[in-house]
């Protein structure tokens, strides 16, 4: 089948306008996408799969850096779309989708583009509808509370017809980034995903799914059981689509203790994981679990190749609890970037070498908050960058 492929020309991270977003669209098979596309020698990045190759464990050169939720409202030209365009729209519609995904690439060179997209972008393709409503997120109108309901989900057979923007998204994604950074795919983790498909919004206690724990915990296992499958097989979806490193959000971590963790989220995590291990084993993964830091020892053997820390715990007692060998990510508070140019290289620099300056991927330990200054995620990028390896 020949579908059209956006793919970019004469295009790297803070190049001058002139040489920037240059596209033209062409005819070309899908299935050659991968080998056809060869950066031209002048435009090849040199560091365009340094986090790729840190994720896979290798030595690099420096510490590679990317933010969680990157393209976001604190950029004035993200801002361009979300002003205009609903969520799902930006997010399912490919131009606007690829457009806000390439946004931090251009204007920082972050060494990952990860696709812009949302954790419950799944969920109609299993028969959970849901609608972002401004000022007050995501809503599921029909959650899910019993046995019947579970039933009657829909399994995730052909992801290519129920949510088809995806391989657009994804595919034109690797082209224009082919040689020139990593790109990286992500799914919400069974436990966040099915929370929030049975409390229909966020809830400040997860209270329908923790009563559920206690009064009828086999409908929550049945609902997990069915989630893993599916959230395994659409982030395999995603690495066939073009995804190099793959990322599962255990977003709502936080409302779990050690033992509800170890027993509802732990175990379907591993699962989904196990899933692309099997498909895809030499395709990185990375878990992030929100919240987490506090029981960070039950992650310690997950069935990831990353553990990506939030920033309530400290770099080197997170090294102390899951050793040396593990790779791990992240984990600066997203407010050192409301800080000075020196607090942030501060910060920056004492994490790199607090995580030893070896398998340690440099991030925020969550999401960039709104109102940032765009000035400030280029001084964190940039911190990162200036810092050689291995240390001295």
């Amino acid at each position: 089948m020949v579908i059209n492929v956006v793919f970019l020309l004469a295009f790297t991270p803070n190049a001058p306008k002139q040489l920037q977003s240059t596209r033209v669209r062409a005819a070309v098979p899908r299935a050659q996408l991968a080998a056809s596309v060869e950066p031209s020698p002048l435009l090849l990045n040199p560091d365009h799969d340094i986090l790729l190759r840190a994720a896979r464990g290798e030595a690099t050169e420096r510490t590679p850096v990317w933010l969680m939720r990157q393209a976001g409202r604190y950029m004035a030209a993200f801002r361009h779309f979300s002003e205009k365009y609903p969520f799902r729209m930006r997010s399912e519609t490919p131009d606007i989708a690829i457009e806000l995904s390439l946004q931090p690439w251009r204007s920082f060179g972050v060494d990952g583009v990860i696709m812009f997209s949302d954790i419950l972008t799944p969920l109609p393709a299993l028969g959970i509808e849901f609608d972002v409503v401004k000022g007050s997120g995501p809503i599921i109108g029909s959650p899910l509370r019993s046995m019947d309901d579970i039933k009657s989900l829909t399994p995730l057979e052909d992801p290519d017809a129920k949510l088809p923007f995806i391989r657009t998204i994804l595919g034109d994604l690797r082209a224009e980034t082919q040689g020139r950074s990593t790109l990286l795919g992500f799914v919400g983790s069974p436990f966040t995903l099915v929370a929030y498909s049975v409390e229909g919004q966020a809830n400040r206690h997860c209270i329908h799914s923790k009563k559920m724990m206690q009064r009828s915990p086999e409908i929550l296992h049945a609902a997990l059981e069915r989630m893993a499958e599916a959230i395994g097989a659409y982030a395999c979806h995603q690495i066939e689509c073009g995804a190099q490193v793959i990322q599962f959000f255990e977003s709502w971590a936080h409302h779990l203790g050690p033992i509800q963790f170890a027993t509802f989220a732990r175990p379907y995590a591993n699962r989904a994981m196990a899933i692309v291990r099997e498909r895809h084993p030499d395709v990185p993964i990375a878990y992030y679990a929100n919240g987490g830091s506090s029981y960070l020892e039950l992650q310690r053997d997950m069935t990831c190749d990353i553990i990506s820390l939030d920033w309530a715990v400290d770099m080197r007692t997170a090294r102390e609890t899951l050793g040396a060998d593990c790779l791990v990510q992240g984990n600066i508070d997203p407010t050192v970037l409301f800080g000075s140019e020196e607090q942030i290289k501060s910060a920056v620099h004492q994490c790199i070498r607090e995580a030893g300056g070896q398998r340690h991927l440099l991030n925020l330990g969550h999401g960039v908050l709104q109102g940032t200054p765009e000035e400030a995620v280029q001084t964190f990028v940039n911190a990162a960058k200036e810092m050689e390896l291995p240390l001295a």
